[in-house]
């Protein structure tokens, strides 16, 4: 009677191994738990990787249960290989990159069955691409615009309350270095003023590094001390922040890549930034189900290369200081937005002519439209205005 117990006991046992495993080979793609590697070249201290990291975090809390994530910090460009290696033999599917390092590329080409994504850059002339390298960012040239729109309306108050002359409208601004994305972005802010203020002027600094705060903050203060009412950045501290916040005198900041209210609560008008959760859980969930990552995201694509603005989120506004913005603030970024939602805003358009400052002899005329973003996300413009803007 016990054998007989037994065996049929056994008999069970077996068809339930055999059933569960039937199950786990043919149970969907989407149900698979994945290891997803990020490789960050600073830490939650900088605004820039910050930001990055609150996608990270928005995805483990997407799937608690069936993601697994392993984070490398303060990973230079010449020191991703090694980093990059280890997130691969832990197993990671795919791996998410936010500095500019040329080593994923030719990773990529090494390991085909790991999905490589990193933060849109220029890469050397001629590179050839993997099908599972992809690049992606956000439009943020959109967020720029409307950010120099909401500045420019407070350099008007202050025209009107007779606190400054409109030839005394001048902007300050900090870049890490001479490249498009910070040119693109400095000069979409610069229009988005001058929509508002056409006589004002801008002066541009570069300290030739991305993130340095006791240099950021020191060209705030030279830029403040020279007469700057306004101040916004492309570097990667709340250095420029502070500044304002310690100055003598009201100045008014425009942050990037978080909200600088906690640190800049007297001078912050607004701050902007790339939201990067919806293309790092849409990406998550093609590789799950294996499907390509364009087909999955809400973006334009070129090829294996998304970029998207305020019609899919992946730029964003963050919290207006109701206390510092001028009258009608509010309303203006609602109606700009819309208008970008619809495609119906251009920006890089108007009076103006510009020079290629690596090549003097080619220029741009902004009356006619010029389109950024629309080959590849990574942003194109990159002439300076020979009016109105200050390159030092």
């Amino acid at each position: 009677m016990r054998r007989t117990v037994a065996a049929t006991l056994l008999t069970c046992l077996v068809v339930l191994a055999a059933y569960y495993g039937i199950f786990v080979m043919n149970r969907p793609a989407s149900e698979e738990n994945i290891k997803v590697g990020f490789l960050f070249e600073n830490d939650e201290s900088t605004p820039y990787t910050y930001n990055f990291m609150l996608a990270r975090d928005a995805l483990q809390r997407r799937y608690p249960d069936r993601v697994e994530v392993y984070t490398r910090s303060n990973i230079l460009p010449e020191e991703t290989e090694e980093p990059l290696r280890d997130l691969i033999h832990k197993g990671c599917r795919i791996i998410f990159c936010n500095n500019y390092s040329e080593q994923l590329v030719s990773l990529a080409g090494e390991y085909p069955d790991v999905t490589f994504c990193q933060v849109s850059f220029p890469h050397s002339e001629g590179t050839v691409f993997p099908s599972n390298y992809h690049m992606f960012n956000g439009a943020v040239y959109q967020a720029r615009y409307i950010s120099g729109v909401i500045a420019g309306m407070k350099l008007q108050q202050l025209i009107d309350n007779r606190y400054i002359r409109p030839e005394n409208a001048l902007v300050g601004y900090i870049g890490g270095f001479e490249t498009p994305e910070v040119i693109s972005g400095y000069t979409a802010f610069f229009l988005g003023i001058r929509s508002v203020v056409p006589e004002a002027t801008m002066k541009v600094r570069y300290i030739h590094a991305w993130n340095n705060f006791a240099l950021e903050k020191q060209t705030a203060r030279e830029l403040i001390d020279e007469g700057c009412m306004v101040l916004s950045h492309h570097t990667d501290t709340i250095g420029p922040a502070i500044a304002c916040e310690e100055a003598d005198r009201p100045v008014f900041f425009v942050g990037y890549n978080r909200s600088m209210m906690d640190v800049a609560p007297d001078s912050t008008l607004i701050s902007l930034r790339v939201n990067y959760t919806p293309y790092v859980i849409g990406s998550v969930e093609a590789v799950m189900e294996n499907r390509r990552i364009e087909k999955n995201v809400s973006a334009t694509a070129f090829g294996n290369d998304c970029v998207a603005g305020f019609e899919s989120d992946w730029v964003q506004l963050l919290e207006p200081n109701t206390a510092l913005l001028a009258p009608g603030s509010r309303e203006k970024i609602d109606e700009l937005i819309a208008a970008f939602r619809k495609g119906s805003l251009p920006v890089f358009q108007g009076p103006y002519t510009g020079t290629d400052p690596q090549n003097p002899s080619n220029t741009i005329d902004l009356s006619t439209v010029y389109k950024e973003n629309s080959t590849s996300s990574s942003p194109s413009f990159h002439y300076i205005l020979d009016e109105g803007i200050f390159v030092e």
